[in-house]
């Protein structure tokens, strides 16, 4: 059913910014580049998607057809970058078996979900979406750029060889262990996984083996073709585990078979820490930072500390939402609680942009205000760590995604009907107003 939206002069403003084509400037704030000192009154200048100059306003030019945006007393700062999340009701393996390597949670991932508008909403802009943690290996999860969607194909990121830019999700502790063909025991659980990375091994060996003589090939096995792709670092391991002994499963299988690995959650991280940044390995930590206690038992020695004790370490920290563990649009609470509890200021900060797009391998285009990279940036009524602060506007490659100052965007924000719906598509219809496809009254 088409159904009227009495909007039409929002709808237009809306089509018009996004068929911008000049560049345009953010002027007046404070801006938190992430990469170099913040800067008390600075200027962000972007064009075609991507930043073009930052610096203090006196040494910025702007050009002049660009769009001004003056924000004085406000903050602007690079999108966040979430490390680990399920928003957009992804879905990735069954209870056939523990290691489903072939598993694409591109294939369930609702990119009109009301989730992934919550998480514009809390600034994020990259995410990591992933499947979920009750098994061995569940799946090939998605680097997304949260960019206005029809399809799941709008935010895909590509990277220069034309795939799609991903990692694979692997859990060991408690979630995984159940009944047959599921493992019982921790050691049991590596086990399995020594067996497919094995078989892996060997795939990969048929296939050198026979130089390019497509008669000779082995029969295609996409799993095993998948962990080949971890074999030959083309995709990197985000590891599902909290328990310091799990951590060091984690650090002792990715030693014996050279995959690249991100240690996800490590609720008990303070306790290796240097384990974890010795391994070369390890590319870093992915940490939740949890505000309210209880949760499963392997997550009891969790600590607001994690963060800063694995960062002095020399391990490189992120932090994520796991959402709906942290609801995306309190992102900035995890930073402003792991200083409070001791960790620097701008690594924390990194930690929700520039460190965290390095886990993800995607630190040359996002993570930090810096000419070249995308135009992905926020704006903030104040200071970033402060609980008064807001998110006002949320830009992905150099168009606003999200404004606080919209009361449709405005709702994902702070809740109330409608805010839970899944998304429809808009389209002007021919008598020049704009109907919602999907809807009903």
């Amino acid at each position: 059913m088409l159904v009227k939206i009495a909007a039409p002069a929002l709808l237009a403003a809306t089509l018009a910014a996004f068929a911008q084509t000049n560049p345009v400037a953010f002027t007046g704030a404070r801006v938190i580049p992430i990469e170099g000192e913040e800067i008390a009154n600075g200027t962000v200048v972007v064009e075609n998607g991507k930043i073009v100059a930052v610096g203090p306003a006196a040494s910025v030019t702007v050009p002049a057809n660009a769009q001004r945006i003056v924000l004085k007393g406000k903050v602007v700062m690079p999108g966040l970058v979430d490390s680990h999340s399920h928003i957009g009701q992804p879905e990735g393996a069954d209870s056939s078996a523990p290691i489903q390597p072939d598993v694409r949670v591109l294939d369930s991932v609702n990119a009109r979900a009301s989730s992934i508008k919550r998480a514009r909403a809390g600034g994020i802009t990259t995410v990591n979406v992933m499947p979920g943690s009750g098994h061995l290996m569940s799946g090939q999860t998605l680097y997304l750029k949260l960019r206005e969607a029809r399809t799941i194909d709008d935010l895909l990121i590509k990277l220069p060889n034309g795939s799609i830019a991903g990692g694979m999700k692997m859990a060991n502790g408690t979630n995984s262990r159940r009944n047959p063909p599921f493992p019982g025991t921790r050691a049991k659980s590596a086990a399995l996984v020594r067996e497919q990375f094995i078989k892996a091994q060997e795939y990969r060996a048929k296939i050198r083996a026979v130089a390019g003589d497509q008669t000779k090939l082995p029969p295609r096995d996409l799993g095993l073709e998948a962990l080949v792709e971890l074999l030959d670092g083309k995709r990197v391991v985000q590891h599902h585990t909290h328990r310091h002994d799990d951590i060091l499963t984690v650090i002792r299988l990715a030693e014996e078979f050279g995959f690249k690995v991100v240690l996800h959650h490590v609720s008990d991280g303070w306790m290796v820490a240097r384990e974890a940044a010795a391994s070369k390995c390890v590319i870093g930590a992915s940490v939740i930072v949890i505000d309210s206690p209880g949760g499963k038992l392997e997550a009891r020695d969790v600590a607001f500390e994690t963060g800063g004790e694995m960062d002095r370490a020399g391990v490189l920290v992120g932090f994520h939402t796991d959402d709906g563990v942290t609801d995306s649009r309190w992102f900035l609470r995890s930073p402003a609680l792991a200083v409070r509890a001791g960790m620097d200021r701008r690594k924390a900060l990194a930690a929700v942009t520039l460190s965290n797009a390095k886990l993800l391998e995607l630190d040359g285009r996002v993570g930090s205000l810096k000419a070249g990279k995308d135009a992905d940036l926020l704006v903030l009524s104040g200071d970033p760590l402060s609980v008064y602060t807001h998110v006002e506007q949320t830009w992905v490659e150099g168009k606003k995604v999200w404004d606080r100052a919209n009361p449709q965007d405005r709702l994902f924000a702070t809740g109330g009907p409608g805010a839970a719906q899944d998304g429809a598509l808009m389209h002007l219809d021919e008598c020049g107003g704009h109907t919602l496809e999907g809807s009903s009254n």
